[in-house]
């Protein structure tokens, strides 16, 4: 019971008319496999366009309803294709009748191959979409910097500021350098060479003293100045986290199906490995979608396609004759119309 019940699903799934195919048990095999074909096709469209959905809502719910919503469409539209196609043993006009069947079905492959590709490649394409990611930060940055031009303005003032107390710092040092030498009776062109505290030594004491008031002075201002310059900077620079940070969801929500379709587009342009997987995946894909057309065509004209002819045959003669018959009765009528209208 469950190998019939099997066998009517893919029956109904080939669009054979089941009570025909029960009497012709030769051709249950031929339209079991042709309907298993258009039911696996329709399988496989459903779990692609459910992750596709998926990578772009991140819903399972929302994702599960269209997969199924577009694979029973996918399964419909095949199982009336594969219908609609007569054996009728001309072969070149089944392809001619084919042809735009095909060309349709390569572009569903085309489609519905892209979200599993995706997923395949996740791992490279999420290395891609992380440098990516990097780069749009780094950019952010330097366009936020270009907004905030005080920051590198007040820098340049606390460095200049800075520079001063170091020269007042250095003619300090130069000063008790000077002092030390004249102490110890170090002979050079500013000092006198006598060893003790001599005029010359308390002179360079008292220019050391002033050197060194003036520095204290100087580094006390300076100091002043920098906490000023240095709480401007710090409350900038708040300013400018504040608008990376509003940047920074938009950068790091970079993964939706439009740029992880970009990252593959930039993988396969690298590489020639991935560039070749590609074009097979897209292969299998196309090979897939449209294997219940090739399935149908190459299949042979059995007892069920000529028994099915006859039938339509069949219809076709019972309805010209019932025209003709209809046809020479209104020409009866009128004739008998005439006849009593001009008597």
């Amino acid at each position: 019971m469950q190998i019939h019940t099997i066998t009517r699903f893919f029956w109904f799934c080939s669009g054979a008319h089941v009570p025909l195919l029960k009497r012709l048990p030769t051709e249950t095999n031929k339209y079991v496999g042709i309907g298993g074909t258009v039911f696996f096709t329709g399988l496989f469209a459903s779990l692609a366009a459910g992750y596709a959905l998926y990578t772009v809502f991140d819903s399972l719910l929302i994702a599960s309803i269209f997969g199924l919503v577009w694979g029973l469409m996918i399964f419909n539209l095949d199982r009336f294709i594969v219908s609609s196609m007569r054996k009728r043993n001309k072969a070149w006009s089944e392809w001619k009748m084919a042809f735009p069947r095909l060309v349709f079905a390569v572009l569903l492959a085309i489609v519905i191959s892209r979200p599993l590709e995706l997923k395949i490649f996740e791992k490279e394409i999420n290395r891609k979409l992380d440098e990516k990611k990097m780069e749009m930060i780094a950019q952010s940055k330097l366009a936020i910097d270009k907004g905030f031009p005080e920051i590198q303005s007040l820098e340049a003032k606390k460095d200049s500021i800075q520079a001063e107390t170091e020269k007042a710092i250095a003619f300090r040092d130069k000063l008790q350098q000077e002092y030390d030498f004249e102490r110890f009776g170090t002979k050079t062109d500013g000092t006198s060479g006598i060893v003790g505290l001599g005029s010359n030594a308390r002179k360079k004491e008292q220019q050391l003293d002033a050197a060194q008031k003036e520095l204290d002075g100087t580094r006390l201002s300076n100091q002043a100045r920098i906490d000023t310059l240095e709480a401007e900077i710090s409350r900038l620079m708040a300013f400018r986290e504040a608008e990376f940070l509003k940047r920074a969801p938009q950068i790091e929500s970079f993964d939706g199906l439009a740029a992880c379709l970009d990252s593959l587009y930039a993988l396969t342009q690298e590489s020639e490995a991935i560039k070749w997987a590609n074009y097979f995946i897209l292969l299998l894909f196309i090979a897939l979608e449209t294997a219940p057309i090739f399935v149908k065509l190459i299949s042979p004209r059995g007892p069920y396609d000529e028994v099915l002819e006859l039938r339509e045959e069949n219809v076709q003669v019972y309805v010209k004759e019932q025209s003709f018959k209809t046809k020479k009765r209104s020409e009866r009528n009128i004739q008998l119309f005439e006849s009593e209208v001009f008597s």
